[in-house]
């Protein structure tokens, strides 16, 4: 096996361009945070991006940021909070969750997997801040999309496109994404001891609320306490975050006191703590422990995924914990299989969502649809899309379908 390790984007192209001259398949990754996320890859040859890193150009009174694409998010985060600003959309870091270590994403894994973290019911993800990208697609050809301004006039928008792909349709070679402020103030209200059914009441409550609430989770009785370095013992917590000034921070917490004040004891976690903790939702800490359980990342509506893993809970060991409002439910399958027929054919049930197998045995990957399978249509339009930018089918190969 070959490991090319380009410094420049120019050196990218010309891999790129030979291995689609060959005919020879290429691993894509970055530091290899994720790389045990989709089915396992057979290929001679890996294009490691590590080396191509570094800020292009950040202007802070722009709100922008450009970068190579091996550049690691942990420097790009210390870079912005020297400065105040932050990637809103709070990218998690899978390393510790498949037995890596923390802070070895990059930014441009973070628009290939379009990552995002408990702000996302506000911020949303990385697609929904990338202003522009430069990349060699599957043909050996070096294109861009977008610009570096925030106000951008394209035609169709490929740099959005190119979220979630995985490495699969092109190599991105350079980033430019917008920032913004990081808030002032943060503080999470804890409702301590509610179920499930209740937690998701609560939060719907909180979000239809005008307290602007930027986060909210719910962790279960047990799980509480593998967050934050077990600062929220054993009971169950339901967390509802507020970003902002001061001033307005306070008020908003207090309305909510008031708001949620019949459904449970109510705690007050403030600044650093706070960022800890959503830091470890963000994460998947509570699953992050140095075994190979299935693990599922499903996304679906936040009134029925109680309900979903209530019925789950009848037919198979589970432990579940919720973020997005309840929205999104990581799994863990805790007898090793990970019972994939039985989750997707409960979510149908359940008014549809998506299942993604997170963590499992090479196996498990290998025989299963890790992504969710896709409609006929919905297939068809994806698998034109990898023609026209992978005919050849040398970019992670398999790695989705």
């Amino acid at each position: 096996m070959t490991t090319f390790t380009p410094i420049t984007p120019s050196e990218v192209l010309s891999t790129v361009a030979w291995a689609a001259a060959e005919g020879s398949p290429l691993e894509i990754l970055g530091h290899g945070s994720k790389r045990g996320i989709g089915r396992p890859l057979q290929t001679e040859h890996t294009l490691d991006l590590s080396r191509l890193a570094g800020v292009t150009l950040y202007e802070p009174a722009e709100l922008v940021l450009s970068a190579k694409a091996g550049t690691p998010l942990a420097e790009i985060e210390t870079l912005l909070a020297q400065n105040g600003q932050q990637l809103a959309f709070e990218p998690m870091d899978y390393g510790p969750l498949l037995g890596g270590e923390p802070g070895k994403g990059t930014l441009g894994g973070a628009l290939a997997a379009n990552l995002s973290g408990p702000r996302r019911l506000k911020a949303g993800a990385a697609r929904d801040h990338i202003l522009g990208i430069h990349v060699v697609s599957g043909r050996g050809e070096a294109f861009k999309s977008g610009g570096r301004v925030v106000k951008n006039v394209t035609g169709y928008d490929l740099s959005k496109l190119m979220a979630n792909s995985w490495g699969t349709l092109a190599v991105f070679t350079d980033v430019t994404f917008k920032v913004l402020p990081s808030a002032e103030t943060e503080v999470t209200l804890a409702v301590r001891g509610l179920l499930d059914d209740a937690a998701a009441a609560a939060m719907a409550l909180a979000l239809g609320s005008s307290a602007e609430v930027s986060s909210a989770a719910h962790l279960p009785e047990r799980i509480a306490a593998r967050v934050a370095a077990g600062v929220l013992g054993n009971d169950a917590a339901t967390l509802l975050r507020v970003e902002g000034f001061g001033p307005s921070v306070a008020y908003r917490i207090a309305a909510l006191k008031t708001l949620l004040g019949n459904a449970g004891p109510l705690e007050e976690i403030c600044s650093e703590a706070s960022a800890a903790l959503w830091r470890d939702v963000r994460d998947c800490r509570p699953f992050a422990d140095n075994n190979d359980k299935p693990l599922w990342r499903v996304s679906m509506a936040p009134a029925q995924a109680h309900q979903m893993v209530l019925t789950l809970r009848m037919q198979a060991a589970v432990s579940a914990f919720y973020d997005w409002q309840g929205g999104l439910v990581w799994l863990r399958m805790e007898e090793g299989d990970p019972e994939a027929t039985l989750l997707r054919g409960l979510l149908r049930q359940h008014g549809g969502g998506h299942a993604t197998l997170v963590r499992a045995a090479p196996s498990h990957r290998a025989a299963l649809p890790v992504f969710e399978p896709q409609a006929p249509s919905l297939a068809a339009l994806s698998q034109r899309l990898k023609h026209e930018f992978d005919p050849k089918n040398i970019l992670n190969p398999g790695r989705m379908a």
